[in-house]
């Protein structure tokens, strides 16, 4: 699978009309691959 980069998760935002800075899109990044480890290890 291709990892998703800051800057896609801009444009995919910006496509709905949310606009994020860079730096938001890191954070947002984390939260996402935090909660699918969580979600992994509860299916697991």
């Amino acid at each position: 699978m291709e990892n998703v980069r800051p800057e896609k998760v801009i444009e995919i935002l910006k496509a709905h009309n949310v606009h994020i800075s860079l730096e938001e899109a890191v954070l947002i990044l984390a939260f996402m691959v935090k909660f699918a480890r969580i979600a992994i290890t509860k299916i697991s």
